[in-house]
């Protein structure tokens, strides 16, 4: 089977705290294995947020800092180091497939969900690739930090753009990633304890979209075409239209005409009672322990 041989649905940037749309993805991941309705979804996370890797170590964490500034803290359930992601400075996504329609092979799914990404960037003409050789680490406890690896690591001119990471269930495969707009050093850094990196060295690390990106608007500024949280940042609104749009297009999703698809009221339930009993609780976020597990 390929890809556009399951039904499909884009969600549109949603508004969303960490904990619900941690939920959502696996909420999605449920009908993908029940349905065959696989989902690829933008979202923009309010408040901002630092996820942590699943093993992350929650002593990397400035909680004083995070609690101070109305920072989100929760743990992801796919691993790697903690990524702090701004309202408005971070654009996210998730594909969620019935695991049927994907390759088995690790390196191949990610391969093939990030064909759409790739387009997006050459469609704003970002010169953006997968990294050409490991790099190493610079501080572990961070996502942007880390080891860059060819595999998965998303790079412009040899910084690290985006980062991205998949987990499996039985009948589903689920790859969430976060794609850097505009570079936040001293809101990154701030969220970890005494990281020994200076503002320099992350911003010598990391790429912005919006360092290379073509954003110019080439749709209306009206109530259609632009939400609330868009009219902050028109720039950004382009780019996060461009990768809606070629993601519908990797899956199949005829955009002429289209309607927006959405949760379903049962899925929504589902999702912020997940979000609440599992990744807002403390034995999630800070000891790995997940309280939902019979």
């Amino acid at each position: 089977m390929s890809i556009t041989d399951a039904d499909w649905r884009l969600i549109r940037e949603e508004v969303v705290a960490g904990a619900e749309s941690f939920a959502r993805d696996e909420i999605a991941a449920r009908t993908a294995a029940e349905e065959g309705v696989g989902t690829v979804r933008l979202y923009q996370w309010l408040p901002s947020c630092l996820s942590l890797g699943y093993g992350q170590d929650p002593d990397t964490v400035d909680w004083e800092f995070c609690e101070q500034w109305g920072i989100d803290v929760v743990r992801r359930p796919t691993g790697g180091g903690g990524i702090y992601h701004d309202t408005h400075g971070d654009i996210a996504y998730s594909i969620i497939a019935p695991a049927d329609v994907v390759p088995g092979n690790l390196e191949e799914t990610y391969d093939l969900f990030c064909e759409p990404l790739f387009a997006a960037f050459e469609e704003l003409g970002v010169p953006a690739s997968f990294a050409d050789e490991p790099r190493e680490a610079l501080y572990e406890p961070s996502c942007y930090l880390r080891d860059i690896d060819p595999a998965h690591d998303i790079v412009v001119d040899g910084k690290k753009l985006a980062g991205n990471a998949q987990y499996r269930t039985r009948d589903a495969v689920v790859q969430h990633g976060s794609i850097s707009f505009e570079v936040m050093a001293r809101q990154h850094l701030s969220c970890f304890a005494d990281p020994p990196v200076d503002e320099a060295t992350f911003e010598a690390r990391v790429a912005g979209l919006n360092e290379s990106a073509n954003t110019e608007r080439d749709t209306p500024v009206d109530s259609q075409h632009v939400g609330m949280m868009d009219s902050l940042n028109l720039e950004r609104d382009r780019a996060v239209r461009t990768i809606e749009d070629s993601l519908a297009a990797w899956c199949g999703i005829e955009r002429d005409g289209f309607v927006d698809d959405d949760w379903t009221d049962a899925e929504r339930e589902a999702a912020a009672d997940l979000a609440d009993r599992k990744y807002r609780s403390e034995a999630w976020t800070r000891d790995r322990e997940d309280p939902t597990d019979d």
